[in-house]
């Protein structure tokens, strides 16, 4: 029998949350320690399963099947296409910063009547979220799925309202009551996506007679397996909603300005950059596999939404006071590129939407980290009260600056090449969406050089004239970061390399060929 690498993968940040919580409360910082060992060890392994996938292999590869509860036909399935291991190799790879960046984030405090959850128990939490994000990724039971789907909600909700930012003005009391609401608000709005993909998951059993991805897409493909149209079209509704609130996708978007802004920066990384590509994955992976004929027909519905998210997403983010909310407004618009990538139906978009799925990740990541650091030396989250952090803080200026500038998508950063597929793959078959869509750039640098501009710039105010460069932890945070985002800005054939045989598949899914152009290239 040979190693279940992706178990042990999914298996060993699940084993690093127990042993962290278990540490005795006076030992916090052998807790931190133990947690990044664990996020690190997990990242190994990771590594491992990118190493050993072969791009031009079978569709899924290291499958592990196992019964688990064989009267209702759910399966313990595991297998990994192209498009899940990136991501898999993405989650691996942020955890480790985002617990290095966090390392002073549940600290008790120092003053104030009221103490924050034990430190074990914010890192145990990071590594429970990364286990079930890691086997969503994973499975390929479509019953499995489900369940780790949902069940990431739960650490979620404790680590927004248990562990929320301290840079409030407004008093302890009216902080905490501001992450419970965030929190609160972030947990009924996706389960209320899980409880209705609940009932398209149970429609497709009574339908299919077995839960396995792999099995139904299979017998659909053959013609074994028939739908009637209007059961197609609702269980893809199901499914396909349960996803968008994840994304977020306009009009479902409203719980993640409120979840960033209220998290501590390293939660607002693992929300955004980690949590929410379990959304636009699965719409890749169960969307267009089970439901290939429903996803065409609701293709034109959902590019108007991903259109006016990313329009919405950057408009928000031109007129907001508050750095996180930013973040998160400029986030939504990303997860509009992402979405118009998916359904754009080419393998220039798709490809390109995972590769958003990617870069956006490192980026998001860099600028909120980033973000999180300076926020902690003013204490204040509104853009208003920074001003000359250039002159005092040149190094955290600069790295906040490629953050902006990635976010922005220039040219020789990574989420540039992810943009530009995505335009492409949408203007050569809806050209009209593909140019409203040009306009979320142009918004783009809007809000990131105007939030430079206000921060950064200008005369140093008296209260961050004080204020310290990066430290070398949190240099050691940010630089691997940025590396990568030049790396794959200048390079990214690794990733589309593991991505597009995987793309092709989708595309044959729903029966989909790229439009052939109108003009022949010269001989």
């Amino acid at each position: 029998m040979s190693f279940p690498l992706l178990t042990a993968t999914a298996a060993l940040p699940a084993i690093g949350a127990i042993a962290t919580a278990a540490v005795p409360a006076a030992k916090r910082t052998a807790a931190k320690w133990l947690a990044l060992m664990f996020s690190l060890a997990t990242l190994a392994l990771a590594i491992t399963v990118l190493v050993r996938f072969d791009p031009d292999g079978d569709r899924y590869q290291l499958t592990e099947s196992h019964s688990w509860i064989a009267d209702f036909g759910v399966r313990y399935e595991l297998g990994v296409d192209g498009i899940a291991v990136a991501l898999i190799a993405l989650t691996a790879l942020l955890i480790p910063f985002i617990v290095l960046a966090g390392w002073h984030d549940a600290d008790p405090l120092e003053t104030g009547s009221r103490r924050w959850r034990p430190t074990q128990g914010f890192f145990a939490l990071i590594l429970a979220v990364e286990a079930m994000v890691i086997i969503s990724f994973e499975a390929t039971d479509v019953f499995l799925f489900y369940i780790f789907f949902e069940a990431m909600l739960i650490p979620m909700y404790f680590l927004i309202g248990g562990f929320g930012d301290r840079a409030h003005k407004d008093g302890e009391e009216k902080a905490a009551t501001q992450r419970s609401y965030a929190a609160v608000k972030f947990l009924l709005y996706n389960l209320a996506g899980g409880l209705i993909m609940l009932a398209a998951v149970i429609g497709l059993y009574v339908v299919a007679g077995n839960f396995s991805l792999t099995e139904i897409a299979q017998a659909r493909a053959n013609g074994e397996l028939e739908m009637a149209t209007s059961t197609e079209r609702w269980l893809f509704l199901g499914f396909f909603f349960a996803f968008a609130v994840k994304a977020p996708l306009w009009p479902l978007h409203t719980w993640l300005p409120n979840a960033m802004q209220e998290s501590t920066a390293p939660v607002a990384v693992l929300i955004t950059a980690v949590v929410d590509k379990v959304g636009t994955f699965a719409m890749l992976r169960f969307c267009l596999q089970l439901f290939p004929e429903a996803s065409k027909w609701a293709t034109p519905v959902i590019l108007v939404l991903a259109v006016i998210s990313i329009i919405y997403g950057a408009l928000l983010a031109v007129g907001q006071r508050d750095i996180k909310r930013l973040i998160a407004y400029a986030s939504i618009s990303h997860f509009g590129f992402i979405v118009m990538g998916i359904f754009a139906m080419t393998s220039q978009g798709q490809s390109g939407a995972t590769l958003y799925m990617v870069n956006h990740g490192i980026s998001t990541a860099v600028l909120m980290l980033i973000a999180g650091f300076l926020i902690s030396r003013r204490g204040s989250r509104l853009i208003a009260d920074f001003g000359g952090v250039q002159k005092v803080a040149p190094v955290l200026a600069g790295t906040f600056l490629i953050g902006g500038l990635a976010t922005l998508s220039l040219p020789g950063l990574a989420p540039f090449v992810s943009e530009f597929l995505v335009l492409v793959g949408t203007f050569t078959r809806y050209p009209v969406i593909g140019i409203i869509a040009t306009f979320g750039i142009v918004l783009a640098a809007l809000y990131t050089l105007v939030l430079y501009q206000r921060t950064m710039t200008g005369p140093v105010k008296p209260e961050v004239a004080a204020m310290p460069d990066l430290r070398v932890r949190e240099i050691a945070v940010v630089a691997p970061l940025v590396v990568l985002l030049v790396f794959l800005g200048v390079y990214p054939k690794p990733v589309t390399d593991v991505v597009n045989p995987a793309v092709k598949q989708t595309l044959s899914d729903v029966q989909k060929k790229d439009p052939q152009p109108e003009v022949e290239a010269a001989k």
